[in-house]
């Protein structure tokens, strides 16, 4: 098992601050726009370096998402900064006709997503969102694991021509994937097996690989592979390790309908039926607390996934 370990802890949002910094530098065709929340999207310096290409728009998400569209007429590249929920919930009609419909070329970037936002509980730890933006014709969906992905991921959607919504988060995670290059739509395999493939997204892929770790003591051979993009999905990488593995544990930070598992499940169904448990929140809203106390009472943490994986191999 290739082992991934990590020296330093630090929030996916400062990956996005930081790739958007470069792009200040390197790309005059970015813009950034934000909905008063400069710092915790991290976008001070960009706002610094860069003011004839900031626009602070203020509480107005929905006219943030108009302005964006309209500057893709003239060749930019506008990068859209807010909370997740805010981000698509609150302005979903504006991107679904100004952006989606329209095949602008806007970068929806979404902080603070899922439980893991926290004490600011449930009106605010959006769980909806990937099931939202994946069902939008043309839109690529990105959720990135870690700072150092997060920051690859922001420069790579600066190439990508067309709507992206890229999604991250609060909490200060494991830095485990610093040399691993970034390609939108191609899945990175972390581990090699032969029991069980599981597959996760954003924060739930470290949690994978503890839980492969665990499962490896109990002589369970677990493949697990890292989807950032869930839209368009890696099905060639997923069904590969289906054919070795036999069944599979999706984990996302999400509800279970309409995230990454039910992708997965649409994948395996058309091709290839096999067993599948879902790490996931059981429709239901979140609550106030910290990251981890909410992590592990939803069951989104490496034990949920141990026990996942055990059902799933007695279901083959």
């Amino acid at each position: 098992m290739k082992k991934y370990t990590y020296t330093e802890k630090k929030d996916t949002r400062s990956g996005f601050g930081d790739g958007l910094t470069e792009l200040g530098k390197t790309n005059p065709n970015v813009v950034a726009l934000c909905a008063d929340l400069t710092g915790s999207l991290k976008m001070n310096d960009f706002e610094k370096n860069h003011p004839e290409r900031f626009y602070q728009v203020g509480i107005a998400e929905a006219n943030m998402m108009g302005i964006a569209a309209g500057l893709t007429i003239g060749g930019k590249i506008p990068f859209t900064g807010t909370f997740a929920n805010f981000s698509t919930g609150r302005v979903y009609d504006q991107i679904r006709q100004s952006i989606a419909y329209s095949d602008k070329n806007v970068k929806v970037c979404a902080s603070h997503a899922g439980l893991t936002l926290g004490e600011d509980g449930a009106t605010h730890q959006i769980l909806e969102d990937i099931g939202l933006m994946k069902m939008l014709p043309g839109m690529t969906v990105i959720n990135t694991c870690d700072y150092s992905q997060t920051k690859a991921a922001t420069l790579a959607i600066a190439e990508h021509e067309g709507p992206v919504y890229l999604r991250f988060g609060r909490p200060k995670v494991p830095v485990f994937m610093t040399d691993e290059p970034f390609v939108i739509g191609k899945a990175i395999k972390l581990t090699e097996g032969t029991d069980v493939t599981i597959v996760a997204t954003g924060h739930l892929v470290w949690e994978a690989l503890q839980a492969a770790e665990q499962l490896e003591e109990k002589g369970i051979s677990a493949e697990v592979i890292n989807i950032h993009t869930i839209k368009p999905l890696d099905e060639k990488a997923i069904l590969e390790s289906v054919a070795k593995t036999g069944c599979v544990v999706t984990a996302e930070e999400h509800n279970k309908y309409g995230g990454l598992g039910e992708s997965v499940a649409r994948c395996l169904a058309i091709n290839n039926p096999c067993p599948q448990e879902f790490i996931a929140v059981n429709d239901s809203f979140g609550e106030s607390a910290t990251p981890d106390e909410l992590m592990a009472k939803y069951g989104l943490n490496d034990v949920a996934i141990v026990a996942a994986v055990e059902k799933a191999i007695k279901r083959k």
